[in-house]
């Protein structure tokens, strides 16, 4: 027996599509707010179709270009589940406040986000690029493909999905979460997971060595790993830390590091 589509799949497809281009249009007032109109005008237009609908969809969407920031991926899920209560709030009018729709939303920003950035932005694309790069630096053509194959198939599931369980389940889950205080656990696990790549990057990407060496016994850079390997990597990521934390524009930051690489390579203390 042949299964039946299901009627709402253009839906999750247009969450999904369109919340790849959530950041398209960026303001400094409401920052992603034109991309998530963008990401939810299909399901508005259906829903309010009828001429004598014109003022609820005007309002419907006067309701959607209110402050939103979100990971892109994550926001899939806050589309489905919008477009899903917008849906209830146009069958039962009487009894649905609106309200609730941004209220909703705005809930929802901030631990989207902070799993979403963790996720993609903090582990999975510095994995994909940390290992494409690496292959690139060794001549083989897997380097950017492999890159791109890792960094979007976990998009792709998260983006079509959580559009799908957005709309069709509504924020049961997320609200089992919080009660079990998954929420910040998941929160805690990612943000490990990340801190453990970037770590791994440092010691395979910066590589600073020093040359310096007193007679054929005392090498200063095997001295150093003993204690800590890659050691002046580490130390370099901290130095660069710190100034970001003193508020140092990325102009001085590369030029510092242009200059320094410069200055320490001709004075042989860098390679």
């Amino acid at each position: 027996m042949a299964k039946e589509k299901d009627p709402n799949s253009w839906k999750y497809w247009q969450f999904f599509w369109r919340s790849w281009a959530i950041q398209a249009s960026w303001n400094y007032e409401r920052q992603m707010n034109m991309g998530f109109m963008y990401g939810i005008a299909p399901v508005l237009d259906n829903i309010y179709k009828n001429s004598e609908d014109g003022q609820l969809k005007k309002e419907a969407y006067q309701r959607h270009m209110i402050y939103y920031n979100c990971t892109p991926q994550t926001s899939a899920f806050v589309l489905g589940l919008s477009a899903s209560m917008e849906e209830q709030y146009y069958e039962d009018r009487e009894n649905f406040n609106p309200e609730t729709i941004n209220a909703v939303k705005t809930s929802l920003m901030g631990p989207l986000s902070g799993i979403g950035d963790s996720f993609f932005q903090g582990t999975i694309r510095v994995l994909a690029f940390g290992l494409g790069i690496n292959l690139a630096r060794q001549g083989n053509i897997l380097g950017p493909i492999l890159a791109m194959v890792i960094s979007f198939v976990p998009s792709f599931v998260v983006t079509y999905y959580g559009g799908k369980l957005g709309y069709t389940m509504g924020n049961k889950y997320l609200t089992k979460l919080y009660e079990e205080g998954l929420m910040d656990r998941v929160m805690y696990v990612c943000s490990i997971v990340g801190l453990m790549v970037i770590g791994s990057m440092i010691a395979s990407m910066i590589g600073l060595e020093t040359p310096i060496h007193f007679g054929e016994t005392f090498v200063l850079q095997d001295v150093l790993d003993d204690i800590l390997p890659q050691m002046l990597s580490l130390a370099a990521t901290f130095i660069m830390y710190w100034l970001i934390k003193k508020k140092v524009s990325t102009g001085w930051l590369l030029t510092i590091c242009i200059v320094g690489g410069v200055v320490f390579s001709v004075l042989g203390i860098l390679n």
